[in-house]
């Protein structure tokens, strides 16, 4: 089957979540022999898209007037557009609304987890909706486990209160005896007043390095002793999956869309509130309680890419059968 995979605005996604889910459906479907990765002027059968950009939702309807197979692929929620960006829960009605719209341009849409599947049902759209995850490109993210530093909690994300920075930033003054890292970059004039303040009032053991490349990262992940992932709302979170796979202690906040895929002290640790988290903190750092690191990455495995690839593929030929 020939497949047009949109990258058209992968510049503009590429530090983003969607930008790696998209690297990694182009590196899934290379070891698809059944699936040919063609541009938008050759003759293709089916078209994915994974932005919701107005010329994206015109080539979508476009595609199917052309009689085409067309599937949207369902990154964004309003849930996860608020708490973010200047003015994000003012817009995040319309957002709603826009998305809907996109959403449903194509034969099917393809999100993450049944967390987002669920929302995108509570919003009306009736389309097929088949659950597949971004995937984790687990050749990659091996492990060497050999320069773990004692002290060093990380954290990947946009500057944005919905992934929990604020917090992030307060449970480090609360323990000044460890350093913690957040990696990742928004440019300040999308940052909110109160994220401004905290990141210029932050105590001297948080460091924000900035965007890095994902070479970077996981040298980054290989030292870290601890991934803590404060954030509020997620359609899956990719950075998540990377740091089971390399097999770093986690502590994640216990939010509806982790209740099922990462059980709590089987898969990963979990905290409710600041007071829990450095209670937590102090714990694993410590070795008082068990290493959850192997059981994660037998979790990790099931979301490798070549296993992604596969479902892929399945997707595409359902829909275009249709």
């Amino acid at each position: 089957m020939k497949v047009w995979l949109d990258s058209r605005f992968e510049d503009i996604v590429a530090k983003s979540g969607i930008g790696r889910a998209l690297e990694h459906q182009r590196r899934a479907l290379e070891n698809c022999s059944d699936i040919t990765l063609v541009g938008p002027r050759d003759a293709y059968q089916l078209a994915h898209f994974n932005t919701v950009f107005p010329s994206v939702c015109w080539s979508a309807i476009y595609a199917k007037l052309r009689r085409k197979s067309v599937i949207m692929h369902a990154h964004s929620t309003m849930e996860d557009f608020e708490n973010s960006f200047i003015g994000s829960n003012y817009l995040a009605p319309f957002f709603k609304k826009w998305l809907i719209f996109c959403y449903t341009r194509g034969d099917a849409i393809i999100t993450p987890t049944e967390y987002s599947k669920n929302l995108l049902r509570s919003y009306g759209i009736k389309k097929d909706i088949y659950v597949l995850s971004n995937g984790i490109d687990l050749a990659y993210y091996q492990s060497s486990q050999k320069v773990r530093k004692k002290n060093k909690i990380i954290s990947v994300g946009h500057y944005i209160e919905r992934k929990g920075l604020l917090d992030f930033i307060e449970i480090a003054r609360m323990i000044p005896q460890y350093d913690f890292y957040w990696y990742g970059y928004t440019d300040v004039a999308l940052q909110s007043a109160k994220i401004r303040k905290a990141i210029a009032t932050k105590p001297r053991n948080v460091y924000f390095p900035g965007y890095v490349d994902k070479e970077e990262l996981k040298r980054i992940y290989d030292e870290a002793s601890l991934f803590l992932f404060t954030t509020y709302e997620e359609t899956e979170g990719i950075v998540l999956l990377e740091a089971l796979a390399m097999e770093i202690p986690i502590l994640v906040r216990d939010i509806p869309i982790y209740k099922e895929s990462f059980p709590e002290k089987e898969v990963v640790y979990k905290f409710r509130d600041n007071k829990e988290c450095m209670w937590m903190i102090q714990k694993m750092m410590h070795q008082e309680i068990p290493s959850l690191v192997k059981n994660g990455y037998q979790v990790a495995k099931r979301f490798d890419i070549d296993q992604i690839g596969y479902q892929l593929s399945s997707i595409y030929h359902k829909v275009n059968q249709k």
